[in-house]
This record gives C-alpha cells, structure tokens and sequence, in this order.
C-alpha cells in the first residue's frame, strides 16, 4: 500500500521514525514535509499536499491511505478535510483507529504527536491501515450523504439549513 505522510516541525523527530516503520512492513511511503526542523513552519499545506496525493491515488485506483500530525492533530486534521474527497479522522486510541475506517471509510487519519507516546502512535497507524471499511449499507450510505454534500452543498432528501 501507498502511505504518504505529512507533519509539522512537532511531529517531524516521529515522521522519520513512522516513514521507516511503514517501509519495514512493506508500504510505499511518500513524505509530503517537512524535510528540516523549522519551529515556525505551518502545518497546513504539508497537511493538504498529503490529502491531496491521497485523494489523487485513490482515484487513480492506487491503493493508498494518509497519516498527518502534529501537536494535537487538530489542525492537521481540519487542514487536510479543506481537500475534496479527504475523510481524515482524529485518531486518539485503538479503536478510533479502527472505526474511522470500518465505519467512515477514512483515508487519512491525524494523529498529536504530543500526545502519544511512539509507540501508541505507530501502533494506531497500523491499526488504521490494517483494518478495511465494513462496506455496511448505512455506513456507505452516510458516506454517499457527506461526498453528495461537499459536491453539491445539499443532500437529496434532506434539509440543509442556508444561514
């Protein structure tokens, strides 16, 4: 599988530590930044380089999943849902790991890397890359809703409220 990885200036000791673990157990891995320490980068384009590629190889039908990070993984997460087709979900333990892809489908996960420890977080990456979306009708369904609405800014059969 294609694993392309973005961070910041926080996660970057971890990136390196990550983009290694993944191409130990077999996984492509593209590192979308940063490549030095600069304790002022921002985190946002690294963030939306990597939904980017993501959202471009799954289209291409390349197998291929994202993990960004940062201090908390907030902004990192918020950065990379501004890219159409990006469902990257906050990831704080196991089983936020495997439901943002059994239940969401999520193709990128964020992760703080001042949150957990190395260990925990390369442990949460496997879990998201090993577990497959349920495929569940409901699921897809909602799915369907949340692509229909970022297309669309409606979803069929619904009220959208227009502030």
């Amino acid at each position: 599988m294609r694993i392309h990885v973005g961070t910041d200036h926080a996660g970057l000791e971890f990136s390196r530590d990550l983009q290694q673990h993944l191409r130990d157990a077999g996984h492509e891995v593209i590192d979308h930044g940063p490549q030095s320490f600069d304790p002022l980068d921002d985190y946002p384009s690294f963030c939306i380089n990597t939904a980017l590629a993501v959202v471009h190889d799954q289209r291409s039908g390349v197998d291929a999943l994202g993990v960004v990070f940062g201090g908390s993984g907030n902004g990192e997460q918020i950065a990379a849902n501004k890219v159409r087709g990006a469902r990257a979900a906050l990831v704080w333990n196991h089983d936020t790991a495997l439901l943002a892809r059994q239940h969401n489908d999520a193709n990128l996960i964020a992760i703080g890397a001042r949150q957990h420890t190395a260990e925990v977080a390369l442990a949460l990456v496997d879990a998201f890359i090993g577990e497959p979306f349920s495929g569940e009708e409901r699921h897809a369904r909602r799915i369907a809703q949340l692509t229909e609405y970022e297309l669309t800014g409606g979803i069929a059969g619904h009220e959208i409220d227009v502030y």
